[in-house]
């Protein structure tokens, strides 16, 4: 059976167009201020810039179907250049600054960028890469010597008139390229088009509301589908300030909620553990928090109940991929704690059994396929769109195979179980690796945990965990108190310790690093 979200109706318009149409409205409200306080634009003034360059990109013939690179740290620029390039109804591609030269180039050859955006303390590796990807221009998000900035598009507009928007088709159009984290396979670049993000936003919007005025403190990376389309987009949308963090620092995290009284955080799991746990946040005022949300990965429901007992407000999960972000969102009174709430409008699930593709009813555990506004177009290859890949992973009539395990509950909320690919087979049994990571960061004794299937020659795999102690532990008190609280089958074999757990920069474990390890 189909489980549906209530019906929505996505507007078919360019995204810029549709995230910043208010911001005229919200005028001196600040949209994005710097963290350190080294810069801020007001909604009117990012909207100014924005159309101002978008104007300068239309001049240069850019439009539907062109691409522009941005590789930077969260800086108050970022929004403006990316709403930049689409409000000229082209691309912008995200690019994470920890990226080899290698993979950043490939990607800018990929996506058949025309012009690179770089931080100033970039523009030697981003000219670099331009020569190599023949890329047209290199500019830079704020002055510097010997350096063109963004906003000096606006220079090159010219007449108006001679800068017109080419027909743009927002169900077909990129609106941005975003890179899969290939945690558990290769990475692909995922082609989200306008109405896709303007789904995104708007569904975010509906389900996580923020009123104006409310100051979001923006860590996730906008390189990153939970930064960029949850996160940013929402939040200028909804006339929010966007407080920049170049990276993310413990004790800077929580200085900065407490200095700029923040209201909306976006977290990854490793953050709320944070938030939980950790002794650092006793110094630091956090009662201006009004709201959590986080994604990224599956969030422990003993840490949600932490969290809130701890600070005192709201934390809820969201569901979704970089294909396919804001697909479920939990409700501040979920029916079970372990869920993801339930389909976000205008949002349809199915689940399927994993071996005959049957559609399944309520209760019963098989893949997650999701089909809704926000679903991707389809992966790129070499500039453009890979069939094969794409059609592996997304059917004829729209449903998107996600790749998770769950069920969907006679309430409707949607229950994860874990990656199907990342379940351990011990003698023939299913085991999950996040069961086994929840039972053991229950340890007062354990931080931080990571479960992964190594090889094993009678009985196929066995669970090893990779472990960061909070203090002394041994592995054989962790192994037994794993198998007092779990049948005898998905008992811990192996205990490893490390000083962290490798995770991608949303906060997922990178299990094949952790494999390979282990081999």
């Amino acid at each position: 059976m189909i489980f549906s979200g209530p019906p929505v109706d996505v507007p078919a318009t360019n995204l810029s167009e549709f995230v910043l149409r208010r911001a005229d409205a919200y005028g001196d409200t600040p949209a994005v201020v710097d963290v350190s306080g080294g810069g801020q634009l007001t909604h009117a003034e990012l909207a100014a810039t924005a159309r101002g360059c978008a104007a300068g990109l239309r001049a240069k013939g850019f439009g539907p179907g062109d691409v522009l690179a941005v590789l930077s740290p969260n800086c108050p620029e970022y929004p403006a250049i990316a709403h930049a390039a689409t409000g000229a109804g082209g691309a912008v591609v995200v690019l994470n600054p920890l990226d080899t030269e290698r993979d950043l180039a490939a990607r800018l050859t990929e996506s058949g960028a025309r012009l690179l955006v770089v931080a100033p303390a970039d523009l030697e590796r981003g000219t670099a890469l331009a020569a190599k990807a023949g890329l047209d221009e290199v500019l830079t998000t704020a002055p510097a010597p010997g350096a063109r900035p963004f906003t000096a598009l606006a220079d090159d507009a010219g007449d108006p008139a001679a800068g017109a928007v080419r027909e743009l088709d927002p169900a077909r159009d990129p609106a941005a390229l975003l890179h899969s984290s290939g945690s558990t396979g290769h990475p692909k670049t995922v082609v989200l088009t306008h109405r896709n993000l303007v789904a995104k936003a708007l569904l975010t919007s509906m389900v996580a509301p923020i009123e104006p005025g409310e100051v979001v403190l923006a860590v996730p990376p906008f390189h990153h589908a939970f930064g960029l389309t949850m996160m940013m987009n929402a939040t200028l949308l909804q006339g929010g300030t966007l407080i920049t963090v170049p990276r993310f620092d413990p004790e800077a995290f929580l200085r900065a909620i407490e200095d700029h009284r923040v209201t909306r955080l976006y977290v990854v799991p490793t953050m709320a553990v944070l938030l939980a746990r950790s002794p650092l946040v006793d110094r630091y005022d956090l009662s201006s928090l009004r709201s959590i949300v986080s994604g990224g990965a599956a969030l422990d429901p003993e840490i949600a109940r932490l969290v809130r007992e701890r600070i005192g407000c709201r934390i809820a999960q969201g569901y979704g991929m970089t294909e396919s972000m804001v697909s479920f969102m939990q409700s501040d009174h979920p029916a079970t704690d372990s869920s993801v709430g339930t389909p976000a409008p205008g949002v349809e699930c199915r689940v399927v059994d994993t071996g005959t593709g049957e559609e399944l009813n309520a209760e019963e555990i098989g893949e997650v396929l999701i089909r809704g506004p926000q679903v991707m177009r389809g992966y790129l290859d070499a500039g453009a769109t890979d069939t094969a890949a794409t059609a592996e992973v997304l059917g004829q009539d729209g449903f998107l195979r996600t790749g998770d395990l769950g069920y969907v509950g006679s309430d409707g909320e949607l229950v994860l179980v874990d990656r199907i690919k990342e379940l351990i087979k011990y003698k023939g049994q299913q085991v999950s690796p996040v069961e086994l990571e929840s039972v053991l960061l229950k340890h007062p004794k354990v931080a931080d945990v990571a479960v992964v299937g190594v090889p094993d020659e009678e009985a196929s795999e066995v669970p090893k965990g990779f472990v960061v102690a909070r203090e002394p532990a041994t592995a054989e008190e962790l192994i037994a108190f794993v198998a007092e609280r779990v049948a005898p089958y998905k008992k811990i074999r192996r205990i490893e310790f490390v000083d962290r757990i490798p995770r991608t920069p949303v906060g997922k474990v990178e299990r094949r690093a952790l494999r390979d390890r282990a081999a």
